[in-house]
């Protein structure tokens, strides 16, 4: 995970210089913790994409820790603020059942976002794990998809359903489960589209999937993971709202984070949506997917070296 960590720092250095260097001159900038000290860290906050709510919670517990620890001087209060970031972004410890049980998961989201690879990575990740894992290619709209997908899949050394062109995808994962089901897969992955001819045709097929799997596979864990591109910032947000109306959203594949100035979404994402990011992505082989470690990311993004962990 040490390289990891390195690329994840490495990659949120442009958000660290848009937050963290904020944060620093509000520190140096204030000889006493005020309310006009707390409206500055306040607007820093949110100026760095972690959003209004994620602000004010962040905020709330900062102040009572200062409270609770009679911290007089802004400098001090900086490892607080920090802890209080980690505490934002605690994912639950259900929150990677799937990886025990069997279970179908959902990958959604829009064209452009890292979909495909985003499944063929976490193939990957499962496979090592030693589970069982078969791939549906379910975006049957883009042409390129089944090919890239067939890639991934021939990468992470995992069986795949392949989808026609123009197939209509709900078969594909009806012809998925079936097999999943036969060949006692452990997981099965299923790739959707992320753009139909309207939106309301698109979360209609995502709609028709669940029933679908609900219905062949009742036993089954289920997951919907929604897959953002974290150089977007708020329009990520955006997305992950849209879908949620039209499926229960288990959690967020953050993508694309090397290089993003918008990292700050991450934290904003987990509090606006309450839905936890379990995923994060810095780069385009195999292993640059990994679970999202709270306590790793905040400290790559405050550049706390992991020995200081």
């Amino acid at each position: 995970m040490a390289g990891f960590f390195s690329k994840l720092k490495e990659g949120l250095a442009k958000t660290r210089n848009n937050i963290v260097h904020g944060i620093d001159a509000v520190f140096s900038g204030f000889s006493s913790i005020d309310e006009e000290f707390y409206e500055e860290l306040e607007e820093t906050l949110i100026m760095g994409d972690i959003g209004i709510n994620a602000a004010n919670d962040i905020l709330e517990l900062l102040r009572r820790q200062v409270k609770e620890n009679h911290i007089k001087e802004p400098g001090e209060c900086k490892s607080f603020l920090v802890e209080s970031i980690k505490e934002q972004m605690q994912v639950g410890e259900a929150a990677y059942d799937f990886e025990e049980k069997q279970s179908v998961i959902l990958v959604i989201g829009v064209n452009g976002v890292g979909k495909t690879t985003s499944v063929g990575k976490l193939a990957g990740l499962l496979k090592e794990k030693g589970r069982k894992v078969l791939i549906a290619a379910a975006d049957t709209y883009r042409a390129a998809a089944c090919e890239q997908l067939t890639e991934w899949a021939n990468r992470a050394g995992v069986d795949i359903i392949p989808g026609s062109q123009g197939a209509d995808p709900s078969s594909v994962v009806y012809d998925a489960v079936n097999a999943a089901k036969a060949r006692h897969v452990d997981v099965l992955i299923c790739d959707t589209a992320g753009r139909l001819h309207n939106k309301k045709n698109l979360m209609e097929e995502l709609k028709k999937m669940n029933r679908i799997i609900d219905r062949e596979f009742p036993g089954a864990h289920r997951e919907n993971l929604i897959v953002l591109d974290g150089t977007t910032g708020q329009n990520a947000l955006n997305q992950a709202r849209e879908f949620g109306e039209t499926a229960d959203l288990t959690g967020i594949i953050l993508t694309k984070m090397d290089g993003t100035s918008k990292g700050g979404i991450a934290v904003a994402i987990q509090s606006e949506l309450n839905i936890p990011v379990k995923f994060i992505g810095v780069g385009e082989k195999l292993d640059d997917l990994q679970k999202f470690d709270p306590e790793q990311f905040v400290n790559a993004l405050f550049a706390v070296d992991e020995e200081e962990q």
